[in-house]
């Protein structure tokens, strides 16, 4: 990215919304939502990969936002009037990181990731009408409904096998427990960006998560388990780390231009992108089975994004 789209970029991520870019926002936007995606699918990918999912989790939230904090001091910090809702947000994505370890312990990658991921948008959007005032139309209905036949196509596979219903229940419950999460957590930042320059606010909200859990993690490993866990992993878990971020920090960007409602479908391209990770990369049986079920969540999602 050279030049004036750089420039723009740049300060998508410094300034709120304003009247000169939005013509341009849709194609814009939608560049920065499929980068924001594909970061997203590979660092929860490098996470499902990971040794102790809390421990890596921890680690790489806390060094990936380390690396931007200094750039706060040519910034300046989020508007005084965000300062509560990057506070509730705090607390939601931590609850989120930890439902997340857990899922990622125990269940498939191409089960979880494009559930929670998929469901969100469809809660987000009914946030975004009952509290945030925007409005979704016959199409944006229709959508919601494929979006859920997408999603009961991606579970119904895991009750074909009833040796592991119980545990594929269980997965099928926290992953939408984690979108129930997602879909307010990124309504509080979405609200947010509208008032904040994005940069700051992601980057505070990243680092106080791991900051404000770690009496938490030191009380539950000890130092030097924690220390081991990073040495074990450490290439894996800055990765993880600065990918989080920027992913996170793209996703911003688009908020500040767009309605949250478009901009949260757009981004759930990941739930494609996921279930075929899963399937291609981890070996999950029902892969195949679970990327269909996401074509049709994104489907939704994208007549959401179109016409809703």
């Amino acid at each position: 990215m050279k030049g004036g789209a750089s420039r723009l970029f740049l300060f998508r991520l410094a300034a709120p919304k304003d009247e000169v870019t939005k013509h341009i926002m849709p194609f814009f936007a939608i560049f920065l939502l499929v980068g924001s995606a594909l970061l997203h699918t590979t660092w929860n990918l490098l996470l499902k990969q990971a040794g102790e999912k809390y421990i890596a989790t921890w680690w790489a939230i806390l060094i990936g936002s380390s690396v931007f904090l200094p750039f706060l001091f040519l910034t300046g910090l989020p508007e005084r009037e965000t300062w509560l809702l990057l506070l509730i947000s705090v607390l939601v994505e931590i609850a989120y990181y930890i439902l997340l370890g857990t899922a990622y312990r125990n269940s498939d990658f191409s089960l979880i990731y494009p559930l929670a991921r998929g469901a969100a948008p469809g809660l987000i959007a009914i946030w975004s009408i009952l509290f945030l005032g925007e409005k979704l139309n016959l199409p944006g209905a229709v959508g919601l409904v494929i979006i859920i036949g997408g999603l009961l196509i991606v579970a119904r596979g895991n009750f074909l096998q009833p040796k592991t219903m119980s545990n594929q229940l269980r997965g099928v419950i926290i992953a939408l427990v984690l979108a129930l999460l997602i879909s307010v957590y990124s309504t509080i930042d979405g609200a947010a960006v509208k008032h904040t320059p994005a940069f700051s606010y992601a980057v505070l909200i990243f680092f106080l998560a791991p900051v404000f859990t770690t009496p938490l993690m030191f009380r539950i490993y000890g130092w030097q388990v924690l220390k081991a866990g990073l040495m074990t992993h450490w290439l894996r878990i800055v990765s993880i780390g600065l990918l989080a971020v920027s992913a996170y920090l793209l996703a911003l960007a688009a908020f500040s231009m767009a309605s949250i409602s478009y901009v949260a479908a757009i981004r759930e391209v990941s739930v494609v992108m996921g279930a075929f990770a899963g399937w291609r990369f981890l070996n999950e049986r029902l892969g195949s089975w679970r990327v269909f079920g996401s074509v049709i969540i994104f489907a939704g999602i994208l007549l959401i994004a179109l016409f809703g």
